[in-house]
């Protein structure tokens, strides 16, 4: 599954995110993805099974119990876990979800995406977000610029006049 660029920017025009699966361990890329999109501007809600407060901010245990609820959310957990995220996601409304992956499988899970489509929440099935902020630091614009010569890099769903 492809995704378009335009649904990569419908997720990241949202106003707050939740993103399930970051890490305590501030080592950890789950840890460091969520302070960097706080830089960025986004308002992202932490959740981890423990709750409590991460990283400066509460943090839910649940999608569900997310107050004011959310509308998308990043994924940053094994496929297995994803698999039943995605229910608490289409439960607590959330409409549009990403799968992180860098390299190997990530959190995708073709159950999950098709549990997804069923549902009518809109997937962006792998990647990583630092790839279509603008200011990426060189290791993204790289990754993107292989994506692109090896024609995996989204693309836009218009098509272009002739």
């Amino acid at each position: 599954m492809q995704t378009s660029l335009e649904v990569i920017q419908r997720f990241l025009d949202q106003k707050r995110i939740a993103m399930v699966g970051v890490s305590r361990d501030p080592r950890h890329f789950s840890a460091y993805l969520f302070k960097e999109l706080c830089k960025r501007g986004l308002d992202m809600v932490p959740v981890n099974p423990q709750g409590g407060i991460l990283y400066g901010a509460t943090c839910f245990a649940r999608v569900q119990n997310i107050q004011p609820p959310v509308e998308a959310a990043l994924l940053m957990t094994r496929p297995a876990v994803t698999e039943s995220i995605v229910h608490d996601c289409e439960e607590a409304g959330v409409r549009l979800l990403w799968m992180y992956r860098a390299n190997g499988q990530g959190a995708v899970s073709d159950d999950a995406i098709r549990f997804c489509q069923k549902c009518g929440i809109e997937v962006v099935a792998g990647e990583c977000p630092l790839m279509f902020l603008a200011g990426a630091g060189p290791v993204h614009r790289v990754h993107g610029w292989i994506r692109r010569i090896t024609g995996q890099y989204p693309r836009s769903s218009y098509r272009q006049a002739a």
